[in-house]
């Protein structure tokens, strides 16, 4: 792990601290992000020091803005992997499948792909600065696994579909009330929270917190093959006319025309 250049990984007393460390593209992942983000959940699982994991995003503008479209922009994808694969759906599976609580420190904006891995953590705990929301629909884009059924599991079926099909962005108060978010406190006290919360949590029985973050994650469980299916789905709409356009407008810093595609 020495030689990560994506992320950071930090344990303090039984806290791991997983920070997304590309705060100059507000901390969008690259293929070689979401590798060493999938190593680095597993090195928390593995540890005997690690009893509760943060998971955020470095500097004080994003948590994790989702794919880096600048890099799928450059090449058509997001760069080079070690497995030759673009990882999400494996990092999506390990922070559900880690059995220790994942805790979601949102210190900006989570949208899109960023919006999606705040959900998949067991808990969130915003800044007041924070910005929640989907950006899929007007880049070319759509992430219709976790990231819509779990949504309206939790905030219900006409606010999730609010989200997505208006791309708008949510406060951080928003998302409190709507129930994407346990708390929201002011920027600088964002840590001290989590390690709080954390604190409390490494007194409980490892043993019982892995069994009901298991009993939680099963009643959704079916979403995972669902998502298989979107992330078919995505690769080839990735390759169409209509989704160009999207991410061409999103790097040309205009609005889409996606008028021509209504027919379809």
């Amino acid at each position: 792990m020495d030689d990560f250049t994506d992320v950071t990984y930090q344990v303090e007393d039984g806290l791991a601290w997983i920070t997304i460390n590309r705060p100059e593209r507000y901390n969008s992942f690259r293929a070689r992000t979401v590798d060493e983000l999938v190593l680095a959940f597993k090195r928390a699982w593995a540890s005997d020091e690690v009893g509760v994991i943060a998971l955020t995003g470095a500097g004080d503008k994003a948590f994790c803005t989702g794919g880096d479209q600048k890099q799928r922009m450059e090449t058509g994808d997001y760069g080079p992997s070690q497995s030759g694969l673009f990882e999400v759906d494996s990092l999506h599976r390990v922070i559900r499948d880690v059995p220790k609580p994942v805790i979601a420190a949102v210190n900006g904006y989570a949208i899109g792909g960023g919006h999606v891995l705040h959900l998949l953590c067991d808990l969130t705990i915003a800044a007041d600065n924070a910005t929640f929301g989907q950006n899929g629909p007007r880049v070319g884009s759509f992430d219709a696994g976790f990231g819509t059924g779990l949504m309206a599991r939790a905030i219900g079926e006409k606010r999730a579909r609010e989200i997505w099909f208006l791309c708008r962005k949510y406060s951080a108060e928003q998302a409190l009330d709507w129930g994407l978010a346990n708390k929201v406190v002011p920027a600088d006290q964002l840590h001290k929270e989590v390690r709080a919360w954390a604190d409390e949590i490494l007194q409980l029985s490892p043993t019982a917190l892995k069994v009901l973050k298991q009993s939680f994650n099963a009643d959704t469980e079916h979403f995972a093959g669902i998502g298989q299916m979107a992330y078919s789905s995505l690769k080839l709409f990735g390759e169409t006319t209509e989704a160009q356009e999207g991410i061409t407008a999103f790097n040309e810093k205009r609005s889409p025309d996606f008028s021509v595609y209504r027919g379809n």
